[in-house]
């Protein structure tokens, strides 16, 4: 992968040429008028809870995901029309966060690279101790094993937790462990731990972390040092993904694009999975 200090038209990974291969090929054989293409043999699998009224956001948000009907219906010259307007606070259901959320003068999200955005990806499955723990946080101790079976997390690498709290979803007390309103002084899920993070962030040099729970840190932090760690590093989180038991422990290519908000903090993310289908059936036999 070429360094983030290339110029921004030469910053591409490695996992961005393997997208961007898949469907060049597509458009070529869509081109000479073959049958619709599976991305070569690769299945696409989607990361992302919808944004509707049951949406789960920070219990002290000022709001959640609402949705106002502008339009719907035939106009007057006799065709249909429909238009929305919605608004959303930044932080809540499947999205980004910018390392400025928890950094003073880092990145935000218009400012993020590509290719954090875009990269292979490893799934480090620590669901059947969730199970035992609700407040479990993955440990260095837990990546150093992921690597001992499936080798060392390279340089570039989204690492994303499965922790099965998606399953959870959107029961927003099973969820987060609480649903007082307005109160974040109770809540239970698992996410990643301190010396997790700082072997992935400093040592590793990942692109990004991801999890399917509300947040990098565990429901009982009080300093969120994951997100602390995450920040300093320039590395962007994914919180709220879903349907990981769907994905291989490695093997993977994923994208997740949020809305360009200048100077966001964060932002609502649409999160796919590129896999070949080979992945895809190990995926399945891992959530069996």
């Amino acid at each position: 992968m070429l360094t983030r200090g290339a110029p921004a038209r030469w910053r591409i990974s490695r996992a961005m040429v393997l997208t961007l291969a898949l469907l060049a090929g597509q458009a070529s054989s869509a081109a000479g008028g073959g049958s619709p293409l599976d991305l070569f043999g690769h299945e696409l699998v989607d990361l992302t809870h919808p944004f509707e009224s049951r949406t789960i956001y920070w219990p002290t948000a000022a709001s959640g995901f609402e949705l106002t009907q502008l339009a719907h219906g035939h106009t007057d010259a006799g065709y249909f029309y429909a238009a929305n307007a919605f608004r959303a606070p930044e932080h809540g259901g499947t999205h980004l966060d910018a390392p400025e959320h928890f950094g003073e003068g880092k990145q935000t999200v218009d400012e993020l690279p590509l290719d954090q955005l875009i990269a292979p990806a490893v799934v480090i499955d620590v669901s059947a101790r969730a199970a035992q723990d609700h407040d479990y946080r993955l440990s260095a101790a837990d990546v150093l094993a992921f690597e001992k079976m499936h080798g060392r997390i390279a340089p570039g690498t989204l690492v994303i937790l499965r922790t099965g709290w998606s399953r959870r979803w959107p029961d927003r007390k099973a969820y987060l462990g609480d649903d007082t309103p307005g109160d974040a002084s109770k809540l239970h899920f698992p996410a990643f731990g301190e010396s997790a993070a700082k072997l992935l962030v400093t040592e590793r040099r990942v692109a990004g972390l991801g999890v399917d729970s509300a947040s990098l840190d565990h429901g009982p932090s009080k300093d969120f040092i994951v997100h602390q760690i995450a920040a300093t590093g320039n590395v962007p989180g994914l919180e709220n993904l879903t349907n990981l038991e769907k994905l291989p422990p490695t093997g993977a290519v994923i994208i997740a694009l949020p809305m360009k908000i200048a100077g966001g903090s964060g932002a609502p993310v649409r999160a796919i999975a590129i896999l070949p289908r080979a992945g895809a059936e190990a995926g399945k036999e891992v959530a069996r």
